[in-house]
């Protein structure tokens, strides 16, 4: 991945992985954030891959291989959609936009050469082409409506389910007002030559990272594990169609959901601040001397101070007392239910009485 030529304005400092190539922060990390807050700065995430579908057939075809119902996508729309594997866990998130001649998948940039591979074997006689673009075209990310040019006209902008849940998704956070209204991520497409002449004002990754924690928004490169399932995450809020036809997965995707419960579950950590450190991401998270879970993600909001996403065991009582690991520090934490450990099963199923077993009155 090139590194992003915006790399070279004042006080730009390199972002590590997952976002290598673009700017941590342009040198006020705080104030930076809350320019993107009031819809005033733009992010690079010219790192992001970014993949073409053309061909008559790509919506049905995407639709039947993804966990979102996408075949109906009106030129402008946006959707949100997973890849899972026949266990029903997560292998690939994309950001989904069409504009009635393409669908554009935006993904991580460690998936965007695997998920094109991937769908490239499963076209069989399918009219479909897959194009990796990532070269050529970028993304740029803003919480307002961005007005730039686009790779063929006028910015073709994604519009994140998120903040609202899609239509034939739930949620599990157990809280009416959920953070993820606060946060109306858009990804605009624009030519990579074009990334230069961007108008700014720009803020670092870390700002919208921070966000993103405190909106409780999953990411694939942090969030995501060889275990991970989507409920885990609440990620049916967002990119899964509970009611949509097969694709691979989706039985299990069903079972969880209707049946059961998952055996981990997203939390935020609000966290100590007085030793000046973050937990990294694998960092991991104890009660009392057992191990219960993950950090994901860790940022420093503007208003919360440190924060981090962590997935622990379902079971961890919701009011637990946490430690962390940053830097040598034994950091405490406090925990924010996102998905609650009592969340499911959706459908009460009765218990039936055992043979044989004497029924007393």
């Amino acid at each position: 991945m090139p590194e992003s030529p915006l790399l070279t304005l004042p006080g730009a400092v390199r972002a590590g992985e997952p976002d290598a190539g673009v700017a941590a922060h342009y040198g006020e990390p705080v104030r930076e954030q809350r320019r993107l807050t009031s819809g005033e700065a733009l992010v690079d995430l010219s790192s992001r891959g970014v993949l073409r579908l053309t061909g008559e057939d790509r919506l049905d075809w995407l639709d039947s291989l993804t966990s979102q119902r996408v075949r109906d996508l009106r030129p402008g729309d946006s959707a949100e959609s997973l890849l899972l594997d026949p266990a029903g866990r997560v292998e690939h998130a994309m950001a989904v936009v069409d504009d009635g001649a393409a669908t554009w998948l935006v993904v991580e940039a460690a998936s965007a050469a695997p998920l094109a591979a991937f769908l490239d074997r499963m076209r069989f006689m399918k009219r479909v082409v897959v194009e990796d673009v990532t070269a050529d075209v970028a993304v740029v990310g803003a919480l307002s409506e961005p007005h730039l040019p686009g790779p063929e006209g006028p910015s073709l902008v994604w519009r994140d389910p998120w903040a609202t849940g899609a239509e034939g998704g739930v949620t599990r956070a157990a809280t009416a007002d959920h953070p993820g209204e606060a946060f109306p991520l858009r990804l605009a497409l624009v030519p990579r030559a074009a990334l230069p002449g961007l108008p700014g004002p720009f803020a670092g990754v870390d700002a919208l990272e921070a966000l993103r924690i405190a909106a409780w928004r999953p990411r694939a490169a942090l969030e995501v594990d060889a275990r991970t399932l989507p409920h885990e995450l609440d990620w049916l809020r967002s990119a899964v169609h509970l009611a949509k036809g097969c694709y691979r997965g989706q039985e299990t995707v069903a079972k969880v959901h209707n049946l059961g419960r998952p055996p981990r579950r997203l939390v935020q950590l609000d966290l100590d601040g007085s030793a000046g450190v973050l937990p990294v991401p694998g960092a991991p998270v104890l009660s009392g001397e057992d191990e219960v879970g993950t950090v994901t993600s860790s940022a420093r909001h503007h208003e919360d101070g440190p924060i981090a996403l962590a997935v622990v065991k379902r079971s961890l009582p919701e009011d637990a007392v946490l430690t962390v690991h940053a830097d040598g520090e034994a950091v405490s934490a406090a925990q924010r239910t996102v998905v609650p450990a009592g969340a499911g099963p959706a459908v009460a199923v009765p218990r039936l009485p055992r043979l044989g077993a004497v029924q007393r009155r």
